[in-house]
Order: C-alpha cells, then structure tokens, then sequence
C-alpha cells in the first residue's frame, strides 16, 4: 500500500513538473512572438518608412526635420531606437527627415516686433523656435533683441529660429520727492510707507547751504528729486551736522 502512495506521489510530482515546464515555454514563445527587432529606416521617405514600422507592428514617428548635405530632402536621417534593437510590438520609432541642403536665408529680426518676425520667418519657410524675454531699460517692450542663428547664417541645421524679446516693465515708477530741509526721521518715515529702502546717510559740515541750520536736517538726496525711481529704490541722504 506504501508502495503505491509512493509511486503515485512520485508520477504526481513528474506530470506536475512537466506541466510547470510546458507553461513556462509556452510563455516564454509568447513573450518572444511579440517582440521584433528594429528596421533600418534610413534613407527611406516617411511613408516608405511608416510601411517598413507598421509590417512589424510598430509606429513611426517623424520627431523634427534638420538641413542636411548629405541626405536627399524627404529622407529619413536618424532613428531611435537604432536598428537591431529588440522592442515589442506597438513600440514607436521616432525618426529624424530632412530638409536637404540649406536653401533659406536666415532674416534680420532685430528690432521687429514680435508678430511681424513671426510672419516675416514663416515666408521663408523657417520656423520660431524658443522665445524669451527680458526687460531692458530703453527698448521697445515685444521688439526682437537677439536672434539665433544670426542674420544670414550659413551652415545651419535646423529651421528654427530662436528669439529674445523685449518684455515691458510692469515694475511700478515713482517721481523721486524733495526730503531736503526735511528731517531724517520723517523721511525714513515716507520711505517706509512708499517702499522704499534707507541706504546712506552721511553727516556733513554743510554751513554754506540755503538749507535750515538745525542739525539732523536733510541737505542733499540721491536720486535726486524730480527723477522716475522704482519701488524698492536705495534712497540715500547728507543731514547737516
């Protein structure tokens, strides 16, 4: 009786571990049977190279176009993944067209407004690229102060072009006030209320001014009044003796 619980144990185990096996092959085809390897897609147009991706289950993806010398304009100059690669079915091949050899001149932007560099890229068949701003003390706001490529480059590789713009200063503007004959404790005062900071004070022998002669009494102020100051602005003072 022994003998037999044994046998039977023992042929369970062995259909047991040949099942595990089976499952574990079939598995292992089935990963397999959905992945491919990678086509070379260079040199393909677009469309040559869509059909190429999808005959393996996988999609294409034409990420960017770049000038190139050496490759006809249409044609497909990189990929990734590179081919030979082993991905899954659904997997998506971005590629890389090109443009061919540079035929657009790149324009002279500066000074344009925004818009007007926009249309005046867009008729030689360029595009804006990145676009940034920053302020600066005398330009026209949304004027094109920097463009990348330069004007006229030659051996470019992509057609994009970069833009810096002017930005408009939304910083609030004061007209600097008269402090002189005032004195010190009350202008700290009005320039705490307007937000402005306290920077140097100076004493000074000042006998030859028009100003009062009592000590702790304003003389001189910079900036100066009159001048368009922003909030924050560093005040700085000369109270008499």
């Amino acid at each position: 009786m022994l003998r037999k619980v044994i046998k039977y144990f023992f042929l369970g185990l062995v259909l047991l571990l040949v099942f595990l096996s089976s499952a574990l092959l079939a598995m292992r085809f089935a990963i397999q049977g959905r992945e491919v390897n990678v086509p070379r897609l260079s040199g393909l147009t677009p469309a040559e190279a869509e059909r190429v991706a999808n005959s393996d289950g996988l999609v294409l993806s034409v990420e960017s176009r770049f000038y190139s010398p050496s490759v006809p304009a249409g044609r497909i100059i990189s990929q990734s993944p590179a081919p030979g690669t082993t991905v899954r079915r659904g997997w998506k091949i971005r590629v890389t067209a090109s443009l061919g050899t540079q035929h657009a001149a790149v324009p002279n932007l500066i000074g344009q407004s925004q818009h007007a560099a926009g249309i005046n890229v867009s008729r030689r068949g360029l595009e804006v690229g990145s676009v940034a701003s920053i302020h600066l003390p005398g330009a026209m706001p949304d004027t094109v102060l920097a463009q990348s490529p330069p004007p006229d480059a030659s051996d470019v590789t992509s057609p994009k072009v970069s833009l810096l713009i002017a930005a408009a200063d939304n910083g609030q503007r004061y007209v600097m006030p008269s402090f002189v004959g005032k004195p010190l404790a009350d202008a700290n005062i009005a320039l705490i209320k307007g937000g402005f900071t306290l920077g140097k004070v100076r004493v000074v022998d000042d006998t030859d001014s028009n100003a009062t002669q009592t000590p702790g009494i304003i003389v001189r102020q910079s900036p100066a009044a009159g001048q368009r100051v922003a909030a924050g602005t560093t005040i700085s003072f000369d109270i008499r003796k």
